[in-house]
């Protein structure tokens, strides 16, 4: 790759600005001043550094987020905060994307990528990759919920969900659930209780595949996959739990 190309990529300015910091003697690869901004190198063998600072060169980037609620899992939104304005920049110059979406009031988990691969084998339908969530309900949920949903349920517009597996945590006046799906229709999990006269007032995602939420992340904070993470969610393979 040419150095160039890869300092642009990292963020450290267009091509132009780039040449800038190579022409002022600023970047050293494996110890050695390079000025040529068409020098190629190679990112994962040669040790690049900047003012006397090391580089690390990624192709793909994976952040684990707990998403807050009011915020949008989308890339750009001119109207509302989305989940990459709560990325530093050091990781927006990756140009990461939300792998599926969360609603705007639900919390919780979400992986955010640029790896488009894997992000296709997660959101597949034909994957059938389970999702667990916690919610809130404004009613008490019976074993007959739990009956029903194991079946799967009609939604609004005709669509017969797949059984889905309810646990119910709390019955009472206002109800708490755990609830594993594996589809990702819109505002499904409201929906399947909205199928059987109940509304979901909270809700957060605990689980996709075989990623959990990290329960020492805030609100709004996320950090990258740990290498145990991201190896099992590459090699993961849902057929396997079926």
């Amino acid at each position: 790759m040419r150095i160039d190309k890869m300092l642009a990529n990292l963020g450290y300015g267009s091509r132009k600005e780039v040449k800038q910091l190579l022409k002022q003697g600023a970047v050293k690869v494996n110890g050695s001043q390079i000025k040529d901004a068409k020098q190629h190198i190679d990112p994962k063998q040669d040790e690049v550094d900047i003012h006397g600072e090391i580089i690390e060169y990624k192709e793909y980037i994976y952040l684990m987020m707990n998403k807050p609620d009011g915020v949008i899992s989308a890339t750009e939104d001119t109207m509302h905060q989305t989940v990459i304005d709560l990325l530093e920049m050091e990781d927006i110059v990756y140009s990461p994307f939300p792998v599926g979406r969360l609603d705007k009031d639900t919390e919780g988990l979400l992986l955010i990528t640029n790896d488009g691969k894997l992000s296709h084998q997660l959101l597949s339908p034909k994957k059938h990759v389970p999702k667990t969530y916690y919610a809130i309900i404004n009613d008490r949920v019976t074993e007959a919920d739990i009956h029903t949903f194991s079946k799967g349920v009609k939604l609004d517009d005709g669509y017969e969900t797949k059984p889905a597996k309810l646990e119910i945590l709390k019955s009472g006046a206002n109800s708490e659930i755990h609830l594993t799906i594996t589809e990702g229709k819109f505002h499904q999990v409201k929906r399947m209780f909205e199928a059987v006269d109940k509304k979901v007032i909270y809700l957060k995602r605990l689980t996709m595949g075989p990623l959990q939420l990290d329960d020492s992340l805030a609100l709004g904070e996320y950090r990258e996959l740990t290498d145990e993470e991201l190896e099992e969610l590459l090699s993961y393979d849902p057929s396997n739990e079926m």
